[in-house]
């Protein structure tokens, strides 16, 4: 183990972040959650905003897939996922949706626009396994960003989702 580098909690704690927040609009899975909490460990995020019935930690299902990262991702709840979003806003994020809808920008072409996030810190906002982003929520964000898919079923759970974006954004 201490040849793969790996930082113990409190050195996560005080390390540098990647300037990047997952907000989770109603995720219903635990495990969903867990991984999630564990791509931002991977990725040194700055945190997670869990909204609505998302489930919160400490719980053992979450801690399943999180396998410690509930520990050293630091995150809040919000009641409202609007509410995290202005307040994401009012610190100087931009602040996306990851949905399929009208008007997103699919995230081959999203990258061009912001090729430095250190310069402007972004929160992505994943939504419900089967409702997505809510309405209400795409519409105070600052823009959608679609994952391109070509099969036949156009979706993606979230954890994958966020996985990609990422990773897309802090490499």
């Amino acid at each position: 183990m201490d040849e793969l580098g790996r930082k113990s909690v409190e050195d996560f704690k005080m390390a540098n972040k990647k300037p990047i927040v997952v907000v989770m609009d109603n995720i219903r899975s635990m495990h969903n959650v867990g991984s999630v909490f564990r791509t931002a460990d991977a990725f040194l995020i700055d945190g997670i905003c869990l909204c609505g019935f998302t489930p919160q930690p400490p719980h053992r299902d979450i801690h399943k897939t999180a396998l410690g990262a509930t520990e050293s991702v630091d995150w809040l709840y919000y009641e409202n996922t609007v509410d995290a979003v202005l307040a994401l806003k009012e610190k100087g994020y931009k602040v996306f949706a990851i949905e399929q809808t009208e008007g997103s920008i699919s995230l081959e072409k999203f990258k061009v626009q912001y090729p430095d996030i250190s310069k402007e810190p972004l929160a992505f906002v994943f939504g419900n396994e089967v409702e997505g982003v809510s309405d209400e929520v795409i519409g105070v964000c600052d823009g959608v960003i679609e994952i391109p898919q070509w099969g036949m079923k156009h979706s993606l759970n979230i954890s994958v989702a966020a996985a990609v974006i990422l990773w897309e954004f802090v490499r």
